[in-house]
C-alpha cells in the first residue's frame, strides 16, 4: 500500500477504497466547535445562532438528511449494542446539531471498525464537551473491554473566564484497541535532573554511570542467605553464587575503606518514566514554532508521533480521515509508516501535499479526488461551486473565502510582495458556471477599487468572451520593482492545469512553508523522551 491522500467525504471513500482490516492506526480530530458556548450547540434545528455555532464545517453537523441517513444505517446494521444506544441518544438529546454530530460520527466509526486490523488501534481526538458521548459510541462499536484509555492532554494554560468555573485547558484523546493482541511499545520520558544526580558514581572499567545499592535483605530470617563477602556477614538478597558471579561480571560495588558491598545499578539500563494518561509534557504550537503552518487547528507533531510511536511499528499503515493540514501524515512518515490521509476540502489536500513535498523532497504519494484535467475540473465546477472556488484559488497561489455566500463577486485573495518589502493583497474572483459577461468583470473592478486592491484575478471554467477579453484589456499595466504586471488577469481552467501561471509579482503564501524534517530509520523503544 502506497501513501495516499483522498480529497472527499471519508464515509465515501472509506467504503470505496478502503479495505477489511488494512490499517495498523487510525487517528482522528473530527471537526466540533469547541470555542462555541455549550448551550449554543443546544440550540434546536432553527433556534438562534444554531447555524452560525457550526458555520466553520461546511454544514456537515446539521440535522437533517444526512444525519437520518446515518441513523437509518445504523438501524439496519448488525450491531445491536450500537442501534440500541442511538436509539437512546436520539430520545434524549433530540435533533439538533449534537444529535446530528453523534449519528455522522457513529456511522464512520464502524466503518473505521471496519478497516482496521485486529491488531490495530484508534485514537479519537475531541474535546470535553461531546467526549463522554463519543464514549458510548465507542465501546458500543469497539467493545467496552478494548478500552484502553481516555488521556488528558494540557494543551494550553488556564486563560481567563473561570469567573463561574474551572478555566479548561484541555483535550482528550480515547484510546481504543481493536483485540487484545493490538500492537504496543511502551514509551518513557527522560528521568529528572533529582534522579539522574542519584547516578553520581562512574564505572572504571567501562565509563558508565551508575548508583550503588543495597544488596542487603530485609528479612533476616533466611539462614541460607547468610554468608561472608567482601569481609562482611550479612543476610544478602542473592545467593552466595549469584553474588559471586555478578563480581565477575563486575557489577559489584565495593565502597572504599572496606564498606559494605552494593549493587551497580546502572543509568544507561533504566528505561525512563512510563508515560501516564495526562500529558502535561508536550505544548501546543505557539505563532513562532517552526513546524507551525497557519492552520487553526494544527496540533504539534510530537502528539502524533507519541501515538503512532506507541501503537504502530515501522511500516504499518496510518490512517487520518479528518486530516486538516496532515500533521498525522507528517509524523507517520518521519517515523517509517505508510500513511492515508482524508479530507473533505480542496484547501486541506492542498496544504498537505505543500507540507509534504516541502518536508520530504523526493517524496512519492497518490492524490484521488483532486482535478488533474479539464474534464475533472469542470465536473468540480458543476458538482461543488464552493470547492471549486477553493481549489481555483489555491491553484495560483491564493486562498479562498472561509464562508459561503454573499461573496459580492470576492472569491478568494492572493498576497504578494510589494515596494519595500510591503506585502499587499489581491482579489479574486472565480466563475465556475458557462455563462460569462463583461459586467462580472466589471463587478471585480469596482471591488478592486473600492478596497484598493491592484491586482485582480479573473478565474473563469467557461472559455472568456471577447466582451470579457476586452473589459479585462482596459485594465492598466502596473509598474513595481519587479517589473509591470497586468492590473487584472483572466486565467482559464486550462491555464490552471497547463499554465502558464499569472504574471503577478512575487506571492506570498497564506500557509508558511514546511520545513524538511530529519527522518528517523527506526524508532528504538525507549527513544520517545528523545522526540519530545
Amino acid at each position: 500500500m502506497t501513501n495516499k491522500l483522498f480529497y472527499g467525504d471519508n464515509l465515501e471513500v472509506l467504503r470505496e477504497h478502503i479495505a477489511d482490516e488494512s490499517i495498523d492506526l487510525i487517528y482522528l480530530d473530527p471537526p466540533f466547535n469547541s470555542n462555541a458556548g455549550y448551550n449554543v450547540l443546544w440550540h434546536q434545528r432553527g433556534g438562534a445562532g444554531a447555524d452560525a455555532s457550526i458555520e466553520a464545517f461546511d454544514d456537515t453537523w446539521t440535522w437533517g438528511d444526512s444525519a437520518k441517513d446515518a441513523l437509518m444505517d445504523i438501524a439496519k446494521s448488525t450491531n445491536r449494542p450500537l442501534q440500541v444506544m442511538m436509539e437512546a441518544m436520539h430520545s434524549a438529546i433530540g435533533e439538533n446539531p449534537m444529535m446530528a454530530y453523534l449519528a455522522m460520527m457513529a456511522v464512520r466509526l464502524v466503518e473505521l471498525h471496519r478497516v482496521l486490523k485486529d491488531t490495530g488501534s484508534l485514537y479519537l481526538h475531541c474535546d470535553p464537551t461531546a467526549s463522554h458521548y463519543l464514549k458510548l459510541v465507542l465501546d458500543a462499536v469497539f467493545g467496552a473491554e478494548n478500552f484502553k484509555n481516555e488521556i488528558v492532554w494540557k494543551r494550553t494554560s488556564p486563560k481567563g473566564q473561570a469567573f463561574t468555573r474551572f478555566a479548561s485547558n484541555h483535550d482528550t484523546l480515547l484510546f481504543y484497541q481493536r483485540s487484545s493482541r493490538a500492537a504496543w511499545n511502551a514509551s518513557y520520558l527522560p528521568h529528572s535532573d533529582d534522579y539522574l544526580e542519584r547516578y553520581n558514581l562512574t564505572d572504571e572499567v567501562t565509563g558508565r554511570r551508575f548508583q550503588a545499592t543495597s544488596l542487603i535483605n530485609p528479612n533476616t530470617n533466611r539462614p541460607n542467605l547468610t554468608y561472608e563477602f567482601g569481609g562482611h556477614t550479612r543476610v544478602w538478597r542473592w545467593t552466595r553464587e549469584r553474588m559471586e558471579a555478578a563480581r565477575e561480571a563486575g557489577l559489584i560495588y565495593f565502597p572504599p575503606g572496606g564498606g559494605i558491598p552494593r549493587e551497580k545499578r546502572f543509568l544507561d539500563e533504566q528505561e525512563g518514566v512510563p508515560i501516564s494518561d495526562v500529558w502535561t509534557d508536550i505544548p501546543p504550537l505557539n505563532s513562532q514554532a517552526q513546524e507551525r503552518l497557519g492552520y487553526p487547528t494544527q496540533k504539534p507533531r510530537a502528539l502524533l508521533e507519541r501515538i503512532i510511536a506507541a501503537s504502530s511499528n515501522e511500516g504499518d499503515v496510518v490512517l487520518d480521515p479528518f486530516c486538516g493540514c496532515g500533521t498525522a501524515v507528517d509524523a507517520g512518515q518521519k517515523l517509517g509508516r505508510q500513511w492515508i490521509g482524508i479530507d473533505i476540502t480542496h484547501v486541506a489536500i492542498g496544504m498537505i501535499e505543500d507540507r509534504m513535498r516541502s518536508g520530504y523532497p523526493g517524496i512519492e504519494f497518490e492524490i484521488h479526488g483532486v482535478p488533474k484535467d479539464i474534464d475533472s475540473a469542470l465536473r468540480l465546477a458543476a458538482d461543488d461551486k464552493h470547492q471549486f472556488q477553493q481549489w481555483a484559488c489555491w491553484q495560483v497561489g491564493g486562498y479562498p473565502r472561509e464562508k459561503k455566500g454573499g461573496d459580492k463577486g470576492v472569491d478568494g485573495w492572493f498576497n504578494y510582495l510589494a515596494e519595500g518589502g510591503k506585502i499587499e493583497t489581491g482579489v479574486i474572483s472565480v466563475k465556475g458556471g458557462e455563462n460569462l459577461n463583461p459586467g462580472m468583470v466589471r463587478d471585480l473592478g469596482r471591488v478592486m477599487e473600492r478596497d484598493k486592491h491592484r491586482f485582480g484575478l479573473f478565474i473563469t471554467a467557461a472559455m472568456p468572451t471577447k466582451g470579457v477579453r476586452d473589459e479585462i484589456a482596459s485594465h492598466p499595466l502596473i509598474e513595481t520593482e519587479f517589473g509591470r504586471f497586468p492590473a487584472m488577469q483572466v486565467v482559464t481552467i486550462a491555464e490552471l492545469i497547463h499554465g502558464p501561471k499569472p504574471k503577478l509579482p512575487p506571492l506570498i503564501s497564506p500557509v508558511k512553508k514546511a520545513a524538511r524534517v530529519e527522518t528517523r530509520a527506526s524508532h528504538q523503544k525507549g527513544a520517545q523522551g528523545e522526540l519530545l
